[in-house]
């Protein structure tokens, strides 16, 4: 495994799988968040946005934390492996 993907809603665990996954595996960690917000919580281009996935996703190893259902098409087919936490609202709240 050098490229995993982690999902799920907001609060699951998503950062914290993504940090013991990549420190046990000695992948890097991408944690989407950071790449996606400008300072100010200003929000991408949408074109901008896949062209920053894209070359993420690039890379040869990770571990990549975050939902963007929209660049799905570009991250889960270069993952190696994908990890859905699918746990319930109420708790990840």
């Amino acid at each position: 495994m050098q490229r995993i993907a982690i999902l799920g809603c907001s609060g699951s665990g998503k950062s914290t799988l993504a940090r013991k996954l990549g420190a046990a595996l000695d992948l890097p960690v991408v944690h989407m968040d950071q790449h996606y917000f400008s300072p100010g919580w200003v929000e991408p281009d949408h074109d901008d946005w896949r062209t920053t996935v894209a070359t993420l996703c690039a890379e040869d190893k990770w571990v990549m934390d975050g939902n963007y259902s929209k660049t799905h098409d570009i991250r889960l087919p270069r993952a190696d492996l994908i990890i859905f936490l699918d746990f319930p609202t109420w708790l990840c709240a």
